[in-house]
C-alpha cells in the first residue's frame, strides 16, 4: 500500500531546497515491530544502515533530500518483510528538524526506538574562500538540526526506558582540519555531544552510540569536492557496509564510541588520550 499524501510543513522559503515534506509508505503487514528512523538514507553508510536495521526486523523511516534513490531503497527492504516509509526533506534548513517530528507525530510515528543521525556533508576548501551559504548549510545540518531531533525525540524514549541513539561523527571529529575547518569542527561537536550523552544517560534504558569512521566509500568525497581519482587513497577506504555493520553491532550492544578499522582507531586513541592530559595539565595549572 502506497501513502503519497503531501504534507503541509513548510520551511523559510529563502533557503529552503526541497519546499515540502513528500510521505510514501510502502506497507507488508501490520505486524508492530520496533521503529527506527534514519537521516541521510539516500546514500552511502545511511543506506547501509538502513539495511542492518531492517534485516534484524526494524520498520524504518527513511529521510533524505533526494526522493528516488530512497524509493528504490524503500522497495528492496519491503523484501525483509517490513514496513519503510520514506520523506523527502531537506534537514539542512531552519526548523527541519521540529517540521519533521511534528509530522511524524500526526503520523504516528512519533516515538521511535532507534535514531539514526547520519545526515551531513562536508566542505574541502580554505575557510576564506568557502561559501558562507554552504558553511550555514553545513552547520544546519551536522549541528543543529541532529542536536534537535535528538532533543525532541530522547523524551518519549526515556518514558518507555528504551532506545537507541546513533550519531555519525568522523574521525576528523578528534583533531582541528586545516583546509576543512568548519566540516572538521561541526564533527568535534558531533563527537563530544554524544560522549556526554552516553553518560547522562546511563542507567534510563536508553544507549547513545558516537561512530567515527575514516575514508568511506560512501559518495561523500565526492559531495565534499574530493579528488575522486585518487587512487592510492581509495584503496584505504572501507566500504560502507563494513561500517555500517560495525557500527550496528556497536549501537545494539550500547558501546558509546566505534571507530571503525584497526587502522583508524589508532589516531583516535591518540586524540583521545592527548585531550585528556591537556585537560588534566589545564586543572592542575588552576589548582
Amino acid at each position: 500500500m502506497l501513502d503519497t499524501r503531501v504534507t503541509k510543513c513548510r520551511v523559510p522559503s529563502e533557503v529552503e531546497k526541497v519546499p515540502r515534506l513528500y510521505f510514501m509508505t510502502l506497507a507488508s503487514n501490520k505486524k508492530e515491530r520496533p521503529l527506527a528512523l534514519v537521516t541521510g538514507a539516500s546514500s552511502g553508510i545511511g543506506v547501509e544502515l538502513s539495511r542492518e536495521l531492517a534485516r534484524d526486523g526494524h520498520d524504518v523511516i527513511l529521510v533524505a533530500r533526494r526522493e528516488n534513490p530512497m524509493r528504490d531503497l524503500a522497495t528492496k527492504l519491503a523484501a525483509f518483510g517490513v514496513n519503510a516509509t520514506v520523506v523527502a526533506a531537506n534537514l539542512g534548513v531552519i526548523n527541519a528538524a521540529s517540521c519533521l517530528v511534528a509530522e511524524l507525530h500526526e503520523r504516528g510515528l512519533d516515538v521511535p526506538d532507534v535514531l539514526v543521525n547520519n545526515a551531513g556533508f562536508g566542505d574541502y576548501r580554505e575557510f576564506s574562500e568557502a561559501e558562507p551559504t554552504k558553511l550555514a548549510e553545513m552547520i544546519q545540518l551536522n549541528v543543529t538540526t541532529l542536536t534537535e531531533l535528538t532533543r525532541f525525540l530522547l523524551p518519549g524514549m526515556l518514558a518507555r526506558r528504551r532506545g537507541r541513539i546513533l550519531f555519525v561523527g568522523a574521525l576528523a571529529g578528534f583533531v582541528p582540519g586545516p583546509g576543512a575547518a568548519v566540516y572538521h569542527a561541526t564533527k568535534a561537536y558531533v563527537v563530544s555531544l554524544g560522549e556526554a550523552l552516553a553518560d547522562e544517560l546511563h542507567g534510563t534504558g536508553v544507549t547513545v552510540t558516537t561512530l567515527c569512521p575514516g575514508p568511506t566509500e560512501s559518495g561523500f568525497d565526492i559531495a565534499a569536492g574530493l579528488d575522486p581519482d585518487a587512487g592510492e587513497a581509495r584503496r584505504r577506504f572501507m566500504t560502507a557496509r563494513r561500517v555500517a555493520q560495525s557500527a550496528y553491532q556497536a549501537m545494539m550492544q550500547g558501546h558509546s564510541l566505534e571507530v571503525p578499522g584497526v587502522i583508524n582507531r589508532l589516531p583516535a586513541a591518540w586524540a583521545r588520550l592527548a585531550a585528556r592530559m591537556l585537560v588534566k595539565a589545564a586543572i592542575g595549572t588552576n589548582r
